[in-house]
């Protein structure tokens, strides 16, 4: 029985689809004026995860995952690139972000992130956005400012801060708002912006000093996109936790005023990424883009580090925590080297199976099925079993893990791409010398040689230079076998 925390109720509560065996699924996407970094990175791993979790369990999912593509922060940067210059307003933007999207793209895959059912534009759903402030001005929840911005109300909507279980008056003393001379009430949050120079825009029948000519708000946007796809009622609407208040809050508002009905049954947050107890943000120029960290760290690494903290906890970023993240990755996939197992079908009252379920059934509680994994491990160590070993890469490929080759894994050099099907030797990105797979068999050659005519100062050199080199030989009553650092 599949529990997860409400954001809404703020406790757990049993998972209970609005249409049997079907779960849709909404999820705040990334806003694409530059770069994701590692926080973007982890949204959209935990959301990968939950969506496997619910195919395992046997629904059908309906993931939406939308992209923002209009934006004060797109607009801005797009009107600051010089090849840009002399490109009409639209034209500039739709260059930048997909420049940005096909990064993402390419970052997610690599992250293992599967695809969602719909990846809808905001640009794409313009006139819906236009359709739906129209029905909040006619019941009376929008209004038309002097400067031609339409602003929501949020006086009109009776149960404006019950995602963050403030009163308005809370929120008002609380949280910062923006100031904007032409609102009713400092709280009321806009729809649709005027025209403005070197912006782009679209026709609407907002009639102002423009002639209604303008372009939409950010809020609206998710609004429009997640009943576009799901309805106006649908299961899970999830995102980080730095949106659950006022994004999230205000979709709730105009949503909720638009249809009558409530927008989503559950809504999910994870926590934070940080650096030296800060939120990991733009904002606040302490990021580190995804791709940064990949030139680094395999990406398996990356993802396994994530997901082996709950995902509603803080992440605490550092080299350290990727490191040891490396090491323990590194243990598993040893554990899987010499068994040749595929992931295939699972008997769920296996207890190690069970447990894992239990786990991930409690609120997704990623920890606790990691040291499944971990348990399995140390028995395959002991025992050898295929058995155990085909028990172990099919509860990781639940998760997304433990789906490559072990020794591809544990040979492949993050920074040159030199592993398990090259020749020759090169150098490292970094300068520093490295040995291919041909190279290191000759010289283990060399050194099982050495050991055999006793010539052990000899075999100590050649086993010291390949750990100088970041390989690591482990002996074997099978044989020496090798592993980078």
């Amino acid at each position: 029985m599949l529990k997860i925390y409400n954001s809404l109720s703020r406790d757990k509560q049993i998972f209970t689809p609005i249409e049997a065996n079907k779960v849709s699924m909404y999820v705040c996407g990334m806003t694409v004026y530059d770069f994701c970094h590692l926080g973007h990175a982890r949204v959209m791993v935990v959301f990968d995860m939950v969506s496997r979790w619910f195919r395992t369990s046997g629904y059908e999912v309906i993931y939406v995952r939308n992209i923002t593509d209009i934006d004060d922060k797109i607009i801005k940067r797009a009107n600051e690139v010089e090849e840009y210059k002399n490109l009409e307003e639209k034209e500039k933007i739709k260059k930048l972000t997909q420049k940005f999207i096909d990064a993402m793209d390419e970052d997610f895959a690599k992250l293992g992130i599967e695809p969602p059912a719909f990846q809808p534009r905001a640009t794409q759903h313009i006139d819906g956005m236009i359709a739906m402030i129209s029905q909040l001005i006619e019941k009376g929840h929008a209004y038309i400012a002097a400067n031609g911005d339409v602003f929501y109300s949020v006086r009109s909507f009776a149960g404006y801060g019950k995602l963050s279980g403030k009163s308005l008056d809370d929120l008002r003393a609380g949280e910062r708002v923006e100031v904007d001379s032409h609102k009713k009430d400092p709280m009321d949050f806009v729809l649709w912006k005027s025209v403005k120079p070197y912006e782009p825009s679209w026709d609407s029948p907002f009639n102002g000093p423009n002639g209604g000519k303008g372009r939409p708000g950010w809020h609206i946007e998710c609004s429009v996109m997640s009943a576009h796809h799901l309805g106006a009622h649908f299961d899970i609407h999830g995102g980080g936790q730095d949106l659950q208040f006022p994004h999230h809050e205000n979709e709730i508002a105009q949503s909720e005023a638009t249809h009558n009905c409530q927008m989503a049954n559950t809504w999910m947050h994870n926590g934070f990424v940080r650096v030296d107890e800060e939120k990991m943000s733009k904002s606040l120029g302490n990021f580190f883009t995804i791709r940064t960290v990949l030139e680094k760290y395999d990406a398996e690494v990356v993802r396994f580090f994530i997901l082996r903290a709950h995902y509603r906890s803080p992440l605490n970023y550092s080299d350290q925590h990727l490191d040891d993240a490396k090491a323990s990755l590194t243990r598993l996939y040893t554990a899987l080297r010499g068994h040749e197992v595929s992931a295939n079908t699972i008997d769920w009252t296996q207890p190690q199976a069970a447990r894992f379920k239990a786990a991930m059934d409690d609120d997704f509680n990623t920890p606790e099925a990691v040291a499944v994994l971990f348990d399995l491990a140390n028995e395959l160590n002991k025992t050898k079993s295929a058995e155990v070993a085909s028990l172990l890469k099919y509860l990781g490929a639940v998760v997304g893990l433990l789906q490559r080759d072990a020794n591809t894994f544990l040979q492949v050099d993050i920074r040159t791409g030199i592993g398990a099907s090259r020749t020759g030797s090169s150098g490292s990105a970094s300068g520093v010398a490295t040995y291919t797979d041909d190279s290191i068999k000759l010289l283990i050659e060399k050194r099982v040689e050495a050991k055999k005519v006793k010539n052990f100062a000899e075999a100590d050199i050649i086993r010291k230079d390949l750990v100088n080199k970041g390989i690591i030989l482990e002996d074997t009553p099978q044989g020496t076998t090798w592993r980078r650092a």
